[in-house]
């Protein structure tokens, strides 16, 4: 059997049956079952029952008796600020208020509670709203008048083509979501499969195990075997994050409702996801494996990787500018950058559309970074991995290389 499919085996077989990996492969999907049965049970628990708040009011101006109840919230009438302060006293009512007679000139309206607060609260200010709106247009204007006064706008937005048809993938909130995951999902990979590169070599290499194995195979070999074994484990990681997503969706929405019944995931963000991992994964996997050759010690090369590791998740302290400017001239520039690209690309796929040159470009230069990083870490490899004690400096590397 060929030698790089030996090593290809053992890595791919050593890293699936890891503890560790395990408890990742599993912790995505078990954290968010989780929390949303935690969520399901919480808001059963706390959710109080339906009960009537009875707010007070007093008419000074006249005229004020229609709609008197919305949904669980009913006004009460009083004739005089005095009874309205005895029943807040006594709670019978949340709070009242009082509408002057001036009220039509000075649109002036005092409430009185006793709570201490900033504002009052969203429920509030709409009953009380409504209630005006509703008595001043009563008999002056048609119901369905009162109510499109009350609920003026229902904004609904649908994007367009280049060609002027209804695009198959809409914006909102909820398009954003199966982006981001992906987004984070790729980054968490990259950063732990970029780990199993470098503890596997590291470790190797400090208990000396590398001078056997070496021995019996070649560094392309070597190479080429651990960088694809560990692929595979760290591919068959994401197939199944990426294969609980839709069930993790249909029971968060049936859960907790709200946009998550409206997250579709289209194939072709499916395709990028698993592209863009492929390629991330061989980039940081090579860049692993030339650290790891040049580092006496796995903790050295740790302290080395964190340097690099740390950008697939740099786009996610940026992603409050980047909500509002997606299409800036420094993220398409970061989409290219082959550290980056595949974590931002992701994300800006459920912001905006990425044009396809974009993608491309992105591809391609990812694509030329692996092929020369592959070359370096070869070169690495065979100079330094036998080498042991101290690590070589920045201009010893260039002039060995150089050398060869």
């Amino acid at each position: 059997m060929n030698k790089t499919v030996l090593i290809f085996r053992h890595e791919f077989l050593h890293t699936i049956k890891r503890t560790s990996f395990i408890i990742v492969i599993l912790a995505l999907p078990v954290l968010a079952l989780l929390g949303i049965g935690i969520f399901h049970i919480v808001s059963g628990v706390t959710r109080p029952p339906t009960e009537v708040t009875k707010i007070g009011y007093v008419d000074k101006a006249g005229g004020f008796n229609q709609l008197t109840t919305q949904g669980n919230i009913t006004l009460v009438r009083f004739d005089t600020p005095e009874g309205a302060t005895q029943a807040l006293i006594k709670k019978d009512i949340a709070e009242y208020f009082i509408i002057p007679a001036d009220f039509i000139s000075t649109g002036i309206i005092s409430r009185y509670t006793t709570q201490r607060e900033l504002t009052p609260s969203a429920a509030t200010t709409a009953v009380v709203k409504n209630f005006i709106s509703s008595n001043l247009l009563a008999g002056k204007v048609p119901t369905t008048t009162i109510t499109r006064v009350e609920a003026p706008l229902n904004l609904v937005t649908t994007t367009l083509t280049s060609t002027g048809t209804v695009a198959s993938e809409q914006g909102g909130f909820g398009n954003l979501i199966i982006p981001a995951i992906f987004g984070g999902m790729l980054a968490l990979a990259l950063v732990l499969t970029s780990t199993y590169v470098l503890q596997s070599l590291g470790e190797e290499k400090e208990n000396r195990l590398m001078e056997i194995l070496l021995s019996s195979v070649s560094t392309r070999q070597l190479l080429t075997g651990k960088v694809l074994g560990l692929g595979a484990a760290a591919l068959a990681q994401v197939i199944v994050w990426v294969a609980s997503i839709p069930l993790l969706l249909n029971l968060a929405s049936s859960s907790i409702g709200g946009f998550f019944s409206t997250i579709q995931i289209p194939v072709s963000l499916l395709v990028l996801g698993v592209v863009y991992f492929i390629l991330g994964y061989l980039l940081f996997a090579v860049l692993s494996a030339g650290v790891a050759a040049v580092s006496p010690t796995v903790r050295e090369a740790q302290g080395l990787a964190s340097i690099y590791t740390l950008l697939p998740i740099a786009p996610f302290w940026f992603l409050s500018l980047l909500l509002l400017v997606p299409n800036s001239p420094i993220w398409i520039v970061l989409s290219i950058f082959p550290f980056t690209a595949p974590v931002l690309v992701m994300l800006r796929l459920g912001l905006t559309g990425v044009p396809v040159w974009q993608l491309a470009v992105s591809i391609a230069v990812l694509v030329l970074s692996i092929i020369g990083g592959l070359l370096l870490a070869a070169k690495l490899l065979r100079t330094y991995i036998l080498m042991y004690g101290k690590r070589p400096g920045i201009g010893e590397i260039i002039r060995n290389l150089r050398a060869r």
